[in-house]
């Protein structure tokens, strides 16, 4: 049997690229994911600013949340990561000092702080990142050397480094404007130092205050950023980190050493690993289900193709066993060679996603990826799994069959379904139902419909491929008699299809695939955002927004309020915050606004449904109608959670209202967020005027801009679209969607051109009868256009009942914004990939002569 399957591989090798092309693809998908969670789990940037330090001491940057005493039950990896920077108590210092492997303890206080650069736009360094200041003391955690002037004294100096100074064109004893956390100041430059090792260039621009001027200015008084710990002569830094963590075994910090610092240095470090790690699952997720879906497809259509050799082997006394083994060593075979192959592959994408999610904001600038071992290996066995499993299910019939019967079989297609079969579809269809009446019940729980929604896509697709053979055959019904419309050509399309609707199962499956993939996520993306889109132009009633490249400073606000023509203005600051799931116990993470309780009605309107914003204050909290469900809270209830800086709160619910989509989940009393944010300052100022003075309310914005640099003013529409451009993670829902479709796209133009090679002695016989090559085309388009029309329309319905649930989450209506646009594109490029796939290898057969071809072997 294994001369037989040998032999088989080299005589067949186009029957078998369509196998290979399915399993490459996935293997490299997989690879793909497999290299980014790596990535994730571990951190290649080494720390610069703490490599002096041997232990440093900062915060967690992931939540738990206790429940009931305990701490929630979420793997590490998927514990949801604090946006804002999680301060240590400086107090830990004196507890730290007192061991005796400690040399010494310098606190790193940060302190938000912008150059005004010569154009008037704040200085970043490279690719865009924004400075931060710090205490002067911090610059022992490392290695800085003085290249000129002296170390900043009083409240009016600072020193730089090198590359921010030539960017700032500035020099020991000028002076340059700052942007602070109170407004801009004038500093005298004190002197430049250079990074040791870093060819003077730190990763994120710097600049140094005095230890006086940064405690005054810290955001958290009596908290810093981190404590940097340096070991007494004889003492390594793992003993050093062993001692510190007993120590502080009571307290809720992190020891770091290594290169493990570089999280507690860098915030976008330490984001970026579960973000990556999140991406990575959700798509290899998704990708895994496609993949055996899609093997398990062509497996299926090779083996189906190969009907008349199967039941040749029965007649001649193979036993089942036998072929079973020659077509599983045929596919692993062509899956080993796919899941290796498909590793150069995924090298080669590697850096072009990560130079994508690069520039959205979910990894680092100089993201480097890690090529481990364990993805290649993974993919490999996941591959090569796949393709066992599929080849099994697809040789089942072939070896179930009595021998007698087996040539017969192979001359004349099956008409109905198995038993087994039949009864798959059948629970798969119950299974269908009951997962949509469960989403039609759960039409509160944002949540619980968005996985509803995942799973009944699939399951749907899943359905329709069990019983591919029947939905053909009674799509056919309605598609036969616009064929025959035709006389010749479309008459034997129809024919053709009706009586082979095995292989136009094989056909549209892919499509059906294809579009209900693109249409869940693109549209429910697009229903998304249309619904965030309306509920921000209804709500926002301030008419003008102030905004920055950087932060807004505190002053803004004291300054607008009282001048003529202002009626209302609010400082509006950001953040996420973590809760606790209804019923699941889990940690959800949730968008947070915090806004002045006095200014809410005269800026926004949240439409209000339970309670009063009024009651809005440092122990209360409103939720949106989405929270609300998903934490299962209501009026009354206290609400505990982890603000963005990891400090646990709770706050007693006084408000409900139903824009969360358009605003945030959460409303805080601004000052309450604005104290627990990293900056403590505001992302943008909403600005109500006065009806009979706006005028003057102009001339006062005016008058702001001219004394804050970076401000600028946008009224409410462009506002909105600011923040339409903002929402990164659409991007990665289409990047999701992307993969997908591309996979079932080649899929798609795959089976196509398996199902019409296998027609060579068909359209030979064909022409010997007299029917013309360009008849045999039109043939050929009528049965593309059947399996592109019969493709599309069963995607577009295996695509309604999920995009009907998220809808349902989103508006309270089953109906989803879809763009006509967008839908043609979907419908267009499937149905064209279909023609393109059946038309290239029909044509090429038809440049041969039908007298060589009808005597070509199967």
């Amino acid at each position: 049997m294994l001369w037989l399957t040998l032999s088989t591989l080299r005589s067949r090798k186009g029957g078998f690229l369509g196998t290979f092309i399915a399993l490459l693809i996935g293997s490299a998908v997989l690879s793909v994911c497999g290299i980014l969670l790596e990535s994730g789990l571990r951190s290649d940037v080494p720390p610069q600013r703490y490599a002096a330090a041997d232990v440093v001491v900062a915060g967690h940057q992931q939540a738990d949340m206790p429940v009931e005493g305990k701490k929630a039950p979420s793997p590490a990896p998927m514990k949801p990561t604090l946006v804002e920077r999680v301060p240590v108590s400086a107090k830990l210092a004196p507890l730290i000092r007192s061991l005796g492997e400690v040399r010494a303890v310098v606190a790193d206080i940060g302190v938000p702080a912008h150059v005004v650069g010569p154009d008037g736009a704040p200085l970043a360094g490279a690719a865009g990142m924004q400075p931060l200041g710090h205490n002067w003391s911090s610059t022992k955690l490392g290695s800085f050397r003085l290249m000129s002037g002296r170390a900043p004294t009083g409240m009016t100096e600072v020193v730089l480094d090198s590359e921010l100074a030539a960017r700032a064109g500035a020099a020991p004893g000028e002076r340059l404007s700052l942007t602070t956390g109170t407004g801009t100041e004038r500093f005298r430059v004190s002197g430049i130092v250079s990074l040791q090792g870093r060819d003077g260039a730190p990763r994120q621009p710097a600049m140094f205050f005095s230890d006086t001027f940064a405690e005054s200015r810290s955001v958290r008084p009596g908290l810093v950023d981190s404590l940097g710990v340096m070991a007494a002569p004889g003492t390594t830094s793992e003993g050093l980190a062993d001692a510190v963590s007993r120590v502080l075994a009571g307290h809720d910090v992190s020891v770091r050493e290594g290169d493990d610092r570089a999280q507690a240095e860098f915030l976008d470090v330490a984001a970026s690993g579960p973000k990556l790690v999140l991406l990575a699952v959700s798509v290899a997720g998704n990708i895994f289900l496609v993949t055996i879906f899609v093997v398990s497809s062509t497996l299926s259509l090779t083996v189906g193709h190969r009907r008349r050799e199967m039941a040749l082997l029965r007649a001649v006394g193979a036993v089942p066993r036998q072929v079973r083994r020659m077509v599983t060593a045929e596919a692993l075979a062509v899956a080993l060679a796919g899941g290796v192959l498909g590793w150069p592959l995924a090298v080669l994408l590697v850096p072009w996603i990560g130079g994508r999610l690069a520039e959205h904001g979910f990894v680092p600038f100089d993201f480097a990826p890690s090529y481990g071992p364990l993805p290649l290996v993974g993919a490999v066995l996941i591959t090569v799994l796949t393709a066992y499993l599929a080849a099994l299910t697809a040789a089942r019939r072939a070896t179930r069959i009595r021998p007698t019967e087996a040539l017969g079989e192979a001359a004349v297609e099956p008409a109905g379904l198995g038993r087994w079969r039949a009864a798959t579809g059948a629970v798969l269809v119950l299974g269908s139902g009951t997962l949509f009446a469960v989403g039609l019940n759960q039409s509160g729980d944002f949540a619980t419909l968005a996985g509803l929604a995942n799973s009944l896509v699939l399951t749907v697709v899943i359905t329709v491929a069990v019983l591919g053979p029947l939905v053909s055959r009674a799509s056919m019904r309605i598609v036969g008699p616009v064929l025959r419309a035709s006389r010749v050509t479309g008459h034997l399309a129809a024919a053709n299809n009706s009586s082979q609707v095995r292989r136009l199962a094989g056909a549209v499956t892919p499509l059906i695939l294809a579009v209900s993939f693109a249409a869940t996520v693109i549209f429910a993306e697009g229903t998304s955002q249309h619904t965030a889109r309306e509920q921000r132009e209804a709500g926002l009633v301030a008419d003008h927004v102030l905004t920055s490249p950087v932060k807004v400073a505190h002053g803004v606000v004291e300054d607008l309020r009282g001048m003529e023509g202002i009626r209302a203005v609010t400082g509006l600051v950001t953040s996420s915050v973590v809760g606790v799931g209804s019923g699941s116990g889990q940690p959800v993470p949730l968008s947070a606004q915090g806004l002045d309780p006095k200014s809410l009605r005269g800026t926004v309107d949240l439409d209000l449904r339970r309670g009063d914003f009024d009651r809005l204050g440092p122990a209360t909290v409103a939720l949106s109608s989405t929270a609300s469900s998903r934490l299962g809270l209501d009026v009354g209830e206290a609400a505990r959670l982890r603000l963005g800086d990891g400090t646990l709160v709770t706050s007693r619910v006084v408000a409900v209202y139903d824009r969360g989509l358009g605003f945030a989940d959460l409303t805080f009393d601004h000052a309450l967020l604005a104290a627990h944010t990293t900056t403590g300052m505001n992302d943008s100022v909403l600005v109500r005027a006065t009806a009979a003075a706006r005028d003057e309310a102009r001339k006062a914005l005016v008058e702001v801009t001219e004394e804050y640099p970076f401000l600028q003013v946008a009224d409410r529409l462009s506002f909105n679209r600011q923040m339409q451009e903002q929402q990164a993670h659409a991007w990665v829902n289409y990047l999701i969607a992307g993969l997908i479709i591309a996979y079932a796209g080649v899929t798609v133009v795959n089976t196509q051109v398996m199902n019409t090679l296998v027609r060579r002695r068909e359209f030979a016989l064909l022409r010997l009868t007299g029917i013309t090559s360009r008849q045999v085309m039109r043939m050929v388009s009528w049965e593309s256009a059947a399996v592109a029309v019969i493709g599309v329309g069963l995607g577009t319905l295996a695509a309604f009942p999920a995009l009907g649930l998220i809808a349902l989450a989103l508006t309270g209506s089953v109906w989803p914004a879809v763009s006509p646009l967008t839908y043609l594109y979907i419908a267009g490029g499937t149905a064209g990939l279909a023609a393109l796939g059946a038309f290239v290898p029909a044509r090429l057969m038809l440049l041969r002569r039908p007298i060589h071809s009808i005597g070509a072997r199967e």
